[in-house]
């Protein structure tokens, strides 16, 4: 069952001859810096050389200044201090950062991260009581807190202070809001921004540090969590004498963060991920070097790219299967020793956790191919009773891509069901674990992904009453129910669906539509100037029509690749690589061309195989000789 897609090629008009000239750049290049929505000599000028001198001052985020003073105050008077940070990539580089910094100035300071499957995310009482029963003075978050007010107002009635550094939004009630009027009890502090029409709920902390929250300039909102930590490390450091050298020193693990938790890699983002990339390859942080050699990666050519797809799984895997802790104590290495066996566990973890993921989504995937009812639903809700809950989330959104629908993924409670309303202020991974309710082999927990026409919350709250308990945003969302409810739910949500056939069919925004005898050496390096490469800076896509594939085989251990050899109009061959399961690619082929067809083309002989690619082009260097190839995207 190939996805839908819808074809169209951007339109974004520019004086590229103007542009290539003023910045030695190949018109094309031009064109993809208008298609990022980069306007303007000076934004382009940003875009293409800033650095850290183009980044915005600490000081400028509402609570930066007063965290730092606090923090330094509490530094000089020896206060035990205790950063409580998150299981995820970017909670376990925040917590670094800031335990690096603190210790550096001569702190008194220790970490806790919350176990996904005891704690669920973020603050509890359970680890605030056990804050108290250790003299912590102070209680400083990081990559969460913003939503936990309850939690706060518990600490602050032991008398810790607290500091919470977070980039959520903010929980808020609509102004008029019935339950804006229920006030008693409420620990909030309430923030109303009439132009809004909301009232903003904060917890009671003594500071609050977050570029979302009411009354802040910042200019950039779009930081991760570890970065909004490294803004205030930057004032502490002032405040303590060290220079901004030794805090840029830390950029490494802000960029790292940024990739990995899939924020914009525009504006500040991207400068924030230049400058770590720099800093990452010439590395003397033990544990990464460490991880970087277990998983055969050179220092001198990591990309973004291999932040996302390669060493962040592997400090996201410690998180999903066993504690987070385990990244965070191989970032804190001080021997080679230590560091290479915490490597060798994670990259262990990190297989492990890929070979589960692919087992599951086959398991998916044959339930889907196999039953017509699914092919029909424009919602899929696909229970799986063995996949490992924190890996719902991932299995949802591969399943997400390759049907272009909007995934729920279901699986048999094995802990404590969440309290997932607190993810309401997060980007909703899987559901961990709360208080919520006991073990019960009647309960299931899943995580659900969208495309962008559909509202997985919104949606959600029309069938409400179906979920224990459940919380998320448009995009992401995280849940629990009773097992018999599992067919309800997906009745009601396809049901209630209003998707129509072109929402269903996935956009692929084509960059240019560049035939291939135009690729050249020159291009290819010329791209890099684009990266880093993600969300927000998607990499260039560019489409060839009608092109002949002369033949093709599957290469790779695991055979997932499709080496093709395709010729154009024009006579001109290049080698073109497909990557994934080539089932469905040969099925899509068979289907339109017939099986004889498939066995010529996969035997390099004669066929009447002709197709429409998207690509990104590259160099293939092998044993010494470099050749261009295309990497294929998208085929019809």
């Amino acid at each position: 069952m190939k996805k839908k897609e819808k074809w169209y090629v951007a339109a974004k008009k520019a004086d590229f001859s103007a542009i290539a000239a003023k910045f030695g750049i190949d018109q094309v290049t031009a064109r993809l810096i208008r298609n990022r929505g980069i306007i303007g000599m000076e934004s382009i000028q940003e875009y293409l050389h800033g650095d850290s001198s183009s980044l915005y001052e600490p000081e400028l985020m509402k609570g930066c200044r007063e965290a730092a003073e606090l923090l330094a105050g509490k530094i000089q008077e020896g206060k035990k201090i205790r950063i409580i940070g998150d299981y995820d990539i970017d909670g376990v580089c925040a917590t670094y950062i800031l335990y690096r910094a603190i210790t550096g100035c001569g702190g008194c300071v220790d970490y806790e991260i919350p176990d996904r499957m005891k704690d669920g995310y973020g603050l509890n009482k359970r680890l605030i009581e056990f804050a108290y029963q250790e003299q912590v003075d102070t209680i400083l978050t990081c990559d969460n807190g913003i939503s936990a007010i309850e939690e706060i107002a518990y600490a602050k009635e032991k008398g810790m202070t607290v500091i919470v550094t977070d980039h959520h939004e903010p929980l808020f009630l609509a102004a008029g809001d019935a339950k804006e009027q229920q006030e008693e009890k409420d620990p909030a502090i309430r923030i109303p921004m009439l132009h809004e029409n909301r009232i903003y709920r904060l917890p009671a902390a003594d500071i609050v540090v977050n570029p979302h929250q009411p009354g802040c300039l910042y200019p950039y909102k779009k930081l991760c969590g570890a970065a909004v930590a490294w803004k205030v490390v930057c004032m502490l450091y002032r405040l303590m004498g060290h220079t901004q050298a030794e805090a840029d020193e830390l950029l490494a693990f802000v960029g790292f963060a940024t990739v990995g938790d899939v924020m914009d890699l525009d504006g500040e983002n991207r400068i924030l991920v230049k400058e770590g990339l720099k800093r990452l390859r010439h590395t003397k942080n033990p544990g990464m070097n460490a991880l970087i050699r277990a998983n055969k990666l050179e220092p001198a050519a990591l990309t973004s790219y291999h932040i996302g797809f390669v060493l962040g799984p592997c400090i996201n895997a410690s998180g999903r299967l066993d504690t987070a802790k385990r990244s965070l104590r191989l970032l804190l290495s001080e021997t080679e020793e230590e560091a290479e066996e915490l490597a060798a566990q994670l990259k262990e973890l990190n297989d492990e956790r890929k070979a589960m993921t692919e087992e599951a989504e086959k398991a998916a995937c044959a339930l889907i191919e196999s039953d017509e009812r699914y092919q029909k639903d424009r919602v899929l809700v696909v229970y799986l009773p063995e996949c490992h809950e924190s890996i719902a989330g991932i299995v949802a959104g591969r399943l997400r891509e390759r049907y272009y629908k909007p995934t729920f993924v279901l699986t048999d409670a094995k802990t404590l069901v969440e309290d997932t309303e607190k993810e309401a202020g997060k980007a909703v991974d899987e559901p961990g674990a709360g208080e919520a309710c006991a073990k019960d082999a009647g309960v299931v927990k899943g995580s659900g992904r969208s495309i962008e026409a559909y509202s997985m919350f919104e949606e959600m709250v029309k069938c409400q009453d179906l979920f224990l308990k459940f919380g998320g945003h448009p995009m992401a969302a995280g849940f629990s129910l009773e097992k018999n409810r599992i067919s309800d739910m997906r009745r009601r949500l396809n049901e209630n669906c209003t998707l129509t056939e072109d929402e269903l069919a996935e956009k692929v925004s084509i960059d240019v539509a560049m035939p291939i005898n135009y690729i050249s050496s020159k291009v290819v390096e010329e791209l890099s100037l684009l990266e880093p490469f993600g969300k927000g800076n998607e990499k260039p896509l560019f489409a060839d029509t009608s092109l002949f594939v002369v033949s093709a085989r599957i290469l790779g251990k695991n055979k997932n690749v499709v080496k093709m050899r395709v010729q154009n109009r024009q006579g001109y061959t290049m080698d073109a690589l497909l990557f994934g399961d080539p089932e469905p690619f040969q099925a899509y082929l068979r289907q339109k061309f017939g099986e004889k067809e498939v066995q010529n083309v996969f035997s390099g002989r004669s066929n009447r195989i002709h197709m429409d690619f998207t690509y990104y082009p590259s160099i293939d260097e092998y044993m010494g000789r470099t050749s261009l190839q295309i990497i294929i995207k998208n085929y019809r």
